[in-house]
């Protein structure tokens, strides 16, 4: 009887988890891929809405001018502009509706009537109280379309897909944590048994041998490529389980020392209410001299007159940081209150800060966004391949043995 060895039970504990959670993680995993380039697809689809023709020696708009034309033309107020560095891009405006049209709409309802299709950033439409998000030509002021569409209710789907399998309430969110957890047992336990038991043979795990019988090329496609992707694999499943348990959130913002999520909590810096004689050519002007750099800017503006007004500025480029610096201005004469840049922040606090684009891909823009997609395009394939290589051995304990014959003596060869 042959000894149960521990490399053994890796490969016991690899193969019955991949059976159990095989289809969910092929789901995941494939509307993972799928979603990577959700916003480059997305401006294919319909390029009129993101981009514009320049005008020759043409500058944008005032930004203070072009405000002040949406509000009156979308009876609403202007709570957001984004401003991309890229001069042939529209921006994207965020619009509160009027305080009285709000208040009406929302009448007699416990949760003021709060109701229309979710747009982009999880605001959702004009005429339920909440934030609607136009994108507008900078040089014209003509609002271009809305985050609304066919593609983006696609993705839309495919998210929901990929974080609750389409079942409403905690149970599909629970079945894909879950999946998840063994899916980070799958690619631990993969990259032991990736090593081979001789070490001189380490180099074939390296190489597909493209020219061998198709079961030999299943294995290497599993072998080597789950090997090749295994550290952004489990990027993904450790980053991804922060949406999916509260308990684990909570445990690792205890083991990095900082809360996972922490913005979303952050309020900006009250101030006092005084009349006010900046613009927001003021705060632009403020915000390029406090983070000298070309990037992207996104300008949050308040309601009230005791909020500050919160910029944040990201680089761009084929290669950018998905970290975004933020400063808190005076609304009222655009005084830095605030400077937060990401690279005086300490590490854990610069990991956990990037844990949604560490789990998107866009950590490092499209370059990593590259990297990502053709993991998790290797990902979808891995519970194909492991199907195929359990049934091959299956087959294989099935087949009988044949005799062959030595010289006086009659052996089994499997």
């Amino acid at each position: 009887m042959k000894k149960y060895t521990l490399r053994k039970l890796f490969n016991d504990v690899h193969l019955w988890l991949g059976i159990a959670s095989g289809l969910v993680l092929f789901i995941v995993c494939l509307t993972g891929t799928i979603y990577t380039f959700k916003e480059e697809v997305e401006q294919l689809m319909a390029p009129e809405k993101y981009t514009v023709e320049v005008p020759a020696n043409a500058q944008p708009m005032a930004t203070s001018a072009l405000i002040a034309q949406l509000e009156q033309e979308l009876k609403g107020k202007v709570i957001s502009i984004s401003i991309p560095e890229d001069k042939s891009s529209t921006y994207s405006i965020g619009v509160a509706p009027a305080a009285k049209e709000g208040a009406k709409k929302g009448a007699g309802k416990p949760d003021g009537g709060a109701k229309g299709k979710e747009g982009k950033g999880g605001e959702k439409g004009k005429g339920g109280g909440r934030p609607a998000t136009y994108y507008v030509n900078p040089y014209t002021a003509q609002v271009v379309g809305t985050p609304e569409s066919g593609t983006a209710e696609f993705f839309s789907t495919v998210m929901k897909l990929h974080r609750w399998l389409l079942i409403e309430g905690d149970a599909g969110k629970i079945i894909v944590g879950a999946s998840t957890i063994i899916f980070t047992f799958l690619v631990l336990t993969g990259l032991v048994l990736w090593f081979p038991v001789k070490r001189k043979n380490w180099k074939q795990g390296l190489k597909i041998k493209t020219n061998a019988k198709w079961k030999r090329v299943n294995h290497d496609l599993h072998n080597t490529l789950g090997f090749y992707s295994s550290i952004l694999l489990l990027i993904m499943a450790l980053t991804g389980l922060c949406w999916s348990f509260e308990w684990y959130r909570d445990g690792l913002s205890s083991v990095m020392g900082t809360e996972v999520f922490k913005g979303r909590k952050e309020k900006p810096a009250t101030i006092a209410a005084v009349p006010t004689t900046a613009t927001t050519e003021d705060y632009i002007a403020q915000a390029n001299l406090l983070l000298p750099y070309s990037g992207d800017l996104r300008i949050s503006l308040p309601e009230d007159d005791t909020t500050a007004v919160v910029i944040q500025k990201r680089q761009t480029g084929f290669f950018a940081l998905a970290a975004a610096d933020k400063v808190q201005l005076n609304k009222h004469n655009a005084e830095p209150l605030k400077v937060e840049k990401f690279s005086d922040k300490a590490f854990n606090e610069q990991v956990v800060s990037l844990i949604k684009p560490l789990h998107l891909g866009n950590v490092y823009g499209t370059f990593s966004k590259i990297l990502y997609f053709i993991a998790c395009l290797i990902a979808t394939s891995l519970p194909i391949t492991g199907t195929l290589i359990w049934i091959n051995k299956l087959r294989k304990k099935k087949k009988p043995g044949k005799i062959t014959r030595t010289k006086g003596a009659a052996t089994v060869a499997s």
